[in-house]
């Protein structure tokens, strides 16, 4: 039996790879921490900010509520103080349909 590698994980994300990932500026990201108290990301001895899949979570609601949702930055702080369970599970409802959708229109097109 051939021995397989275990795949290695990533655990941290810079700040570049984060507002790659949402198409934002990187000003935008580190605006975001000023502003929301559940983004903390870690920073390493040279003060580069360490950001973990539970950050990129946090920043994912924060997009979701600001730039799809229309959510002022106030507005926002509110759905995540007051809401945040609920959140979370239409988020990953909403993330689940775009993978189906997604899927959907891909056989569409091989039909």
């Amino acid at each position: 039996m051939p021995y397989k590698e275990k795949e290695i994980e990533k655990v941290y994300f810079t700040i570049g790879e984060v507002a790659e990932e949402f198409n934002v500026a990187t000003s935008l990201i580190r605006f975001w921490e000023t502003e929301f108290d559940i983004l903390s990301p870690k920073k390493n001895k040279k003060g580069n900010r360490q950001f973990t899949k539970t950050d990129i979570q946090r920043l994912r609601l924060i997009y979701h509520l600001v730039k799809e949702r229309g959510f002022t930055l106030q507005g926002a702080k509110e759905m995540l103080k007051n809401n945040p369970d609920e959140l979370q599970s239409k988020m990953e409802m909403i993330e689940s349909l775009q993978s189906v959708k997604t899927f959907l229109i891909k056989l569409k097109e091989e039909i």
